[in-house]
């Protein structure tokens, strides 16, 4: 499993190399995974290292892998480790955050390091029925104004304008969000409404039969940021040290098939179709059975859905011209943060539907966006990032590693 990179690291409009740290792996290879990681930085990048906040020599710290936190959550009747920010919006008002589903039963409600646990009543509470947690007076929870998520302007590295105008949305390119954040574990019973990802037994077939029959499957990645791991607490360095949504998934295949799976990460920060395009030799040189494309984030700053397309239909074409039994998974990336006035945010379904044409026998789409556009229907923005404006949190990168499993894992 590769660990967290000792960098800060956003999403950029456009890339410009600033350097770079080993052009080979940046992390030990031991669950089968390796990450090459540049750093890049661009108009709204942030890739700088970090000595307060992270040592490229501290040791890996262990992650306690879970099948049962990796099952899909619509196939599931128990949330695990659901974040939310708790935010005080007036002097007379309690702070409050809302649950994607009512709870039946809370089972725990913890910091999201893991290493504070909450008492109902004294620390928050919840009335039957509701989607929302409230903090009473003197809660050990951390909560927030809305001031507190926002900054002046000019007074960050990069200028994360607010669309109402007020200032710049905060943004945390550490472990600040997680900080802030907190878990609930709870069982529900209701219905997901929207259309998940299930097993793709014709799309992935070949896929399939390798791990169905113990061979090693070669999985190769090329993405952006979210893809290098950005924002996973195992990427930062801080508990509970979880790895980012791709060895997540390769955990999670060799658990359920017993078979080796390795994983070759060509993601880099600050990236787009274009970049990806230029760069899809890498790919071919790795020589996978499995190849995962992961863009759009860097790509919805004005990218027509049309290009966007092309873009991706080639690099497949260059894969499939080199090596014909490839396999594919489209991935539709999560939406950024609604208040960023950067992202044009009606791109990213339209994306997704370009995705969605290109896929048939050999070419499976996941799809994060429609998923991601349920979760903020019913939670905010910032319940569920990991920087404040793209990446997503702990919680949200097992959200990733649920959508692809579904794919590969029958439940």
């Amino acid at each position: 499993m590769t660990q967290g990179n000792s960098t800060r690291c956003s999403e950029a409009i456009s890339e410009m190399p600033c350097g770079q740290v080993d052009a080979g792996t940046t992390g030990r290879r031991s669950s089968g995974t390796r990450s090459r990681v540049p750093f890049v930085v661009g108009i709204l990048l942030l890739c700088a290292a970090q000595p307060l906040l992270l040592r490229a020599d501290d040791p890996p710290r262990a992650w306690h892998f879970s099948a049962e936190q990796l099952k899909p959550f619509w196939q599931s009747t128990t949330m695990y480790g659901e974040t939310v920010l708790f935010v005080k919006h007036g002097s007379d008002e309690l702070p409050r955050a809302p649950l994607l589903f009512p709870p039946t039963r809370i089972l725990s409600v913890r910091s999201a390091s893991g290493e504070v646990t909450y008492e109902e009543g004294r620390d928050y509470t919840w009335e039957a029925g509701s989607r929302e947690l409230v903090l009473p007076a003197g809660s050990r929870v951390v909560c927030k104004a809305p001031a507190d998520l926002r900054r002046q302007p000019g007074s960050q590295p990069f200028a994360l304008t607010h669309r109402d105008g007020q200032g710049e949305i905060l943004f945390g390119g550490g472990h600040e969000y997680h900080d802030m954040q907190t878990m609930v574990t709870y069982t529900y019973d209701a219905i997901w409404p929207v259309a998940a990802p299930t097993l793709a037994r014709e799309q992935l077939a070949r896929t399939l039969a390798r791990l169905q029959e113990k061979k090693t499957l070669k999985i190769a990645l090329l993405g952006d940021s979210i893809s290098t791991g950005c924002n996973a607490s195992g990427w930062a360095r801080v508990p509970p040290y979880q790895p980012p949504y791709q060895d997540l998934l390769v955990q999670n295949l060799q658990a359920a098939y017993g078979a080796r799976v390795t994983l070759d990460n060509f993601a880099v920060g600050g990236t787009d179709t274009t970049w990806g395009l230029a760069n899809i030799g890498k790919v071919i040189d790795a020589a996978p059975d499995l190849v995962i494309l992961a863009f759009g984030m860097n790509d919805s700053a004005g990218r027509s859905a049309e290009e966007y397309q092309a873009n991706i239909r080639s690099m497949m074409d260059a894969v499939r011209s080199a090596r014909p039994d490839t396999d594919f998974i489209l991935l539709a990336t999560m939406l950024g943060n609604r208040d960023w006035i950067a992202l044009q945010q009606e791109l990213f379904p339209q994306y997704r539907d370009k995705l969605a044409a290109l896929c048939g026998p050999g070419c499976a789409l996941a799809d994060m966006t429609s998923v991601w556009e349920e979760l903020l229907r019913r939670k905010n923005d910032w319940d569920l990032t990991g920087n404040g404006v793209n990446h997503p949190n702990d919680f949200g990168h097992r959200i990733y590693a649920q959508v692809l499993s579904a794919l590969l894992i029958a439940q």
